[in-house]
């Protein structure tokens, strides 16, 4: 990808020559998606404006007068006057007209997957923003009066305004997250924007707001028959126009999204679906025996194969490189062996299942922190004895069910979101044990957690598998599950989209009753309710997996692969970014203890010093 950036200087913009303001076009196609020139195709306008286009889920361009857009992904128009303004001239031309008139209120008809840059010299303004689930990145910076932005962390960092500056506080939230979470990023001074965000700069002032939030309806009727009937339809709908060439595919683990999406790709397109899986030579990992279940149900055309450790030692520097900011998700590994194999079988789109569990009840935490919800409603009184007896009972007496009490009672003491990190490898071992001493002094060990309660909290429903399913919209998913995906199709040239964050669906799901998606415990209860016909029955009753890496164990059994990853840690310690004591015991209990939960935080700090390896403009003063 290209790292040259887009640009916006306010105290110039007014009195751009037509040369210049050509050169921040290019630029800004360059940082939003690396156009190539064999894709560009010019047009003029019936006003004379001029617009370039690329093939859909590129980037599209236009200049019209003082106004510059680039707008990449595949947006599209509720509003039907908009709508066809835009298949006459072009959309980003028909987001120069909506900008005219009715400036950042154009994000509410805007709809689709999208990140567009709007430059406006006249007024001196400029407006950044992506889709409502976040699909698209968009990063930026304000240096003085210039605003520079970006697809990626490392294309504002190649403007000469930006320096490269690695942020100590974002290291710690790597390290706690697993990935950097939004609003920061690696960079310091850099920012991401967030799902539904935008920024606005006018007059050289930002204001950064949102223009849209999932509208959960506590009140929702229960009306069961209706809402199964809507959904089937929306499924089948999303799929299809999700389904833009012939040359389609689709992710197939064998859990509940990949098989429903690859089921109805199988009904829409009325043939045998191509479907890609990976499997794991390794007990308790593997789960290819789900993917060949729903693909014969299913009749698809099944493309499998088994990652070895010698691929992921291959894969891994590839893989850190790729992204703009370190990356811990593991299991962008399979992820990116599947796509591979797609696109050397010809295909051009892969359809994923990203998102059902986000808006259907289904990650496991739902249905556990139900259980210590329950006792924050029993009566304060009764609640101060079960408090006083247990939550302060001494190790020498806390054994057996007493000890499971204690526990229980302490967890649940700890408020929503804060109790779901109480495993969190940072939060048991305290930053103060991981990272070097030059580091602590510049951290707030509380932000991942403050960013997660505001994002909790933000949501205005009252039910609390709403606000966590509001969160993992953010954290789980926009920050996390779409960018390894979306990263790892684009490491293979392959073009990636999500049916299930067609925004028919997400409107759809939040209207449903907050019951409908946790019902006694049972995650996506009307989900798999509403398509117990359509999934194989082992689908259905699967316990969730995904595409979880082995790599713990293969740290043990792979010299390749163990040698790796400690020479990966001691150059962390080299770095001063870590204590060596702390990689010393971490090491030592891979080996003895719990080779796949202590392999978790392994390959987070080897994927982190991989990163480093691979952009070395990135600096640290520690």
């Amino acid at each position: 990808m290209n790292r040259i950036c887009g640009w916006l200087d306010t105290g110039t913009t007014s009195s751009v020559t037509t040369d210049a303001r050509a050169q921040v076009i290019e630029s800004m196609a360059r940082s939003l998606g690396g156009l190539s020139d064999s894709l560009i195709q010019s047009r003029l306008s019936d006003t004379g404006a001029l617009g370039v286009r690329a093939r859909p889920g590129q980037t599209e361009l236009c200049k019209d007068g003082p106004i510059s857009v680039a707008l990449a992904g595949r947006p599209e128009w509720r509003d039907s006057t908009l709508a066809a303004q835009a298949s006459h001239i072009g959309f980003a031309l028909s987001l120069a007209h909506a900008w005219r008139e009715r400036g950042h209120g154009l994000l509410s008809s805007l709809h689709g997957r999208f990140a567009l840059a709007i430059i406006d010299g006249q007024r001196e303004e400029a407006l950044l923003a992506i889709d409502r689930a976040g699909a698209e990145e968009m990063c930026y910076a304000l240096r003085d009066s210039t605003l520079v932005f970006g697809a990626t962390a490392d294309a504002v960092t190649a403007h000469p305004s930006v320096r490269p500056d690695i942020d100590p506080q974002s290291l710690h939230d790597y390290l706690y997250c697993h990935m950097v979470p939004a609003p920061g990023t690696i960079y310091r001074g850099v920012s991401k924007l967030l799902p539904a965000q935008f920024a606005h700069l006018r007059k050289g002032v930002l204001s950064i707001d949102f223009y849209w939030s999932m509208p959960y309806a506590d009140d929702s009727p229960d009306d069961y028959a209706r809402y199964a009937e809507e959904f089937r339809r929306l499924l089948e709908e999303s799929v299809r126009d999700a389904s833009t060439t012939d040359r389609i595919g689709a992710f197939l683990s064998g859990g509940t999204d990949s098989s429903t999406v690859a089921g109805m790709l199988a009904k829409t397109q009325g043939a045998r679906p191509h479907t890609y899986s990976i499997g794991f030579d390794a007990e308790g990992f593997d789960e290819m025996e789900f993917a060949r279940i729903a693909a014969t149900h299913f009749g698809c055309t099944t493309h499998e194969y088994y990652v070895t450790p010698s691929d992921v030692v291959d894969a891994i520097p590839r893989i850190a490189a790729a992204y703009d900011e370190p990356f811990g998700n593991a299991s962008a590994v399979p992820t990116y062996f599947c796509a591979r194999m797609a696109r050397e079988d010809g295909r051009t789109l892969l359809l994923a299942g990203d998102g059902g569990d986000e808006i259907f009840g289904g990650n496991a935490r739902y249905a556990e922190q139900e259980v210590f919800e329950r006792y924050r409603k029993v009566p304060a009184p009764f609640r101060a004895v079960l408090d006083g007896a247990l939550g302060h009972l001494p190790d020498a007496l806390a054994v057996g069910v007493l000890r499971k009490g204690r526990n229980y009672v302490r967890r649940a003491n700890i408020p929503l979101p804060d109790r779901m990190e109480v495993f969190n490898h940072v939060e048991r071992e305290g930053a103060g044990s991981i990272l070097a001493e030059g580091l602590l002094r510049t951290i707030d060990a509380d932000r991942p957690r403050a960013i997660a309660r505001e994002v909790y909290g933000r949501t205005r429903s009252t039910a609390m598998v709403n606000r966590m399913m509001h969160l993992d919209l953010k954290q789980t998913l926009a920050d996390s599950d779409l960018r390894k995906v979306s990263r790892m199709c684009e490491l293979a040239d392959i073009e990636v989209t999500y049916p299930f964050l067609d925004e028919r669906l997400m409107d759809f799901s939040a209207r449903l009753p907050a019951d409908y998606k946790v019902r006694n415990g049972q995650l996506r209860w009307f989900f798999k309710d509403a398509l117990k016909d359509f999934l194989p029955q082992a689908t259905l009753t699967k316990s969730k997996h995904g595409f979880g890496l082995p790599f713990g164990l293969w740290m043990q059994q792979d010299p390749a692969l163990g040698a790796l990853a400690r020479r990966s840690l001691e150059g962390l310690v080299d770095r001063n970014i870590v204590q060596s004591v702390f990689v010393r015991r971490l090491l030592d209990r891979h080996s003895t203890e719990h080779a796949s939960y202590y392999g978790v935080m392994i390959w987070v700090l080897m994927m982190l010093e991989q990163w480093l390896q691979a952009h070395p403009h990135a600096r640290l003063d520690n």
